[in-house]
């Protein structure tokens, strides 16, 4: 048995339902979840044409690198998308199916445990395949803060010269979950710059780079703060993103790693042997739904008119924050987060999680404590009554 496994934490959602047991609903009342960031808004139609239109390919073995058509559109998409001059199909873009599970073994194949620099760093509070997949790999995890102090983002100006020469691989997320924290080009040069000098590696997680409010400002990207600084052989950076966000489709996992030739191609040569190659009839979707924008600008709309009616209608003795992106709000509470769950679910019906859950503590403090994730993947009318009854929660407190 693998004895790393013993230093896993339970998942954030097997807390939360321990969390919630014992406890009874209001009867009646419809449940709204709110706590997973599972994207409910319709697949578009192109998409699930697609799938239809090539069960065909079922017959046949997928190929781990994907198809030159599949490589070839992403590498398009990130070049429009990221303004990106140069990209490789051949030898920068890697198929993946889904994020999590291309973060998870990126680490699995690219740290190197006889090295004396074991650390990978990653922000506080955080997705919670970084971990995982840190202690898995046996490396050492050093938690960055992200408070509001820092804006939500990672505050790396709290890690010691010495501790970046400890770390082979540092995780970064933006827009972040849970926070939607952006970084800006010029962080992302800083951080690039960071790397050249203490050699370790970057893994940009942008999952939710097409959920924005700003269509004149979209978040930037890993791989265009590279090409701003003319480096287009993108050293030391992989870039990863996912159409379940950006197209509503999480079950079919498909998603990208793009980036250093080199990491692309010892993570292809990992891969082959760990047998995750994306089914044919998923490649084939996959092309239609990086090919067109106009349902990615349609589920923005979605996620605007949610967090309008948030920022208007949720009472001010919870304090929100307007996100820079994602669909996430990051909201202090005003008693202890868990406390807020577990009544929330009692008095409401309705399930967010504890932040927490999300978060592991530093010294004395845990920047997750006194905060919960509210996900605004809900329609827009569970999302107003959701509103409407933690506004009536609130006034019990």
């Amino acid at each position: 048995m693998n004895t790393h496994l013993a230093a896993l934490q339970p998942y954030p959602f097997e807390k939360l339902s321990e969390l919630k047991t014992g406890i009874t609903p209001p009867a009646g009342v419809n449940h709204i979840a709110l706590s997973i960031g599972e994207p409910k808004h319709e697949s578009p139609q192109l998409v699930i044409d697609a799938l239809r239109n090539s069960l065909s390919l079922l017959e046949t073995y997928p190929s781990t690198r994907g198809t030159a058509e599949l490589r070839e559109t992403i590498a398009s998409w990130l070049q429009r998308r990221f303004q990106l001059k140069q990209l490789d199909a051949e030898t920068q873009v890697l198929p993946v199916t889904g994020t999590r599970e291309a973060l998870f073994s990126a680490v699995m194949a690219l740290f190197d445990s006889h090295r004396s620099d074991n650390q990978v760093a990653f922000p506080n509070p955080f997705y919670q395949i970084y971990e995982g997949a840190t202690l898995l790999a046996g490396a050492k995890p050093l938690l960055i803060p992200c408070t509001q102090e820092s804006s939500f983002k990672a505050d790396i100006s709290t890690i010691t010269p010495q501790q970046w020469d400890q770390t082979q691989i540092l995780f970064i997320c933006t827009p972040g979950n849970p926070t939607g924290a952006v970084l800006s080009e010029a962080e992302l040069i800083e951080i690039i710059r960071l790397a050249d000098k203490h050699d370790f590696l970057i893994f940009s997680d942008e999952c939710y780079s097409e959920i924005y409010f700003d269509e004149s400002s979209p978040p930037p990207g890993l791989l265009q703060a590279c090409a701003k600084m003319g480096r287009t052989g993108y050293e030391r950076c992989l870039a990863f993103n996912s159409l379940s966000k950006r197209s509503n489709i999480p079950g079919m996992r498909s998603g990208l790693v793009a980036g250093d030739a080199s990491l692309i191609k010892q993570f292809l040569l990992y891969r082959t042997y760990h047998g995750c190659a994306m089914p044919p009839h998923h490649q084939y979707a996959s092309i239609a739904a990086w090919n067109d924008e106009q349902h990615v600008l349609m589920n923005r709309n979605l996620y605007r008119d949610k967090f309008a009616l948030a920022m208007n209608t949720l009472d001010s003795k919870l304090q929100i924050y307007q996100p820079d992106a994602a669909f996430y709000l990051w909201a202090k509470t005003p008693v202890a987060d868990t406390e807020f769950a577990r009544n929330l679910f009692q008095h409401s019906h309705i399930t967010v999680l504890p932040g927490s859950f999300l978060s592991r503590k530093m010294g004395d403090t845990n920047p997750g404590s006194n905060y919960v994730r509210i996900a605004l993947v809900a329609s827009l009318e569970e999302c107003r009554q959701a509103f409407d009854r933690i506004n009536a929660f609130l006034d019990t407190l």
